[in-house]
């Protein structure tokens, strides 16, 4: 059941990943130079409190500088993408 739910999820964030190049390949296409959303932008999109407020009381601010600030600036499509074949790999058939 386990395998199955990370099989499920990783396929959803393989999707949004590919929905989220052919979105920033159509914008970089419009103005003729190569475009990306952050993860930061799009998590400021989706979430009203954002996500700073919520990690600044998890983690000392060299953890802040040194692994989240390089993640928010990675393109989101490669994050989703990454992240839903680990869940896929993760919840594979053992042969």
């Amino acid at each position: 059941m386990i395998r199955f739910l990370l099989r499920f999820l990783g396929l959803w964030l393989l999707a949004g990943g590919f929905v989220a190049l052919v979105l920033d390949g159509t914008r970089s296409i419009a103005s003729s130079r190569v475009l990306y959303t952050p993860l930061g932008d799009a998590w400021a999109a989706v979430s009203a409190t954002g996500l700073g407020r919520a990690l600044d009381a998890e983690l000392p601010a060299a953890g802040w500088e040194s692994l989240a600030t390089p993640l928010m600036q990675a393109p989101l499509a490669a994050v989703l993408v990454v992240i839903g074949l680990v869940l896929i790999v993760l919840g594979r058939k053992r042969a």
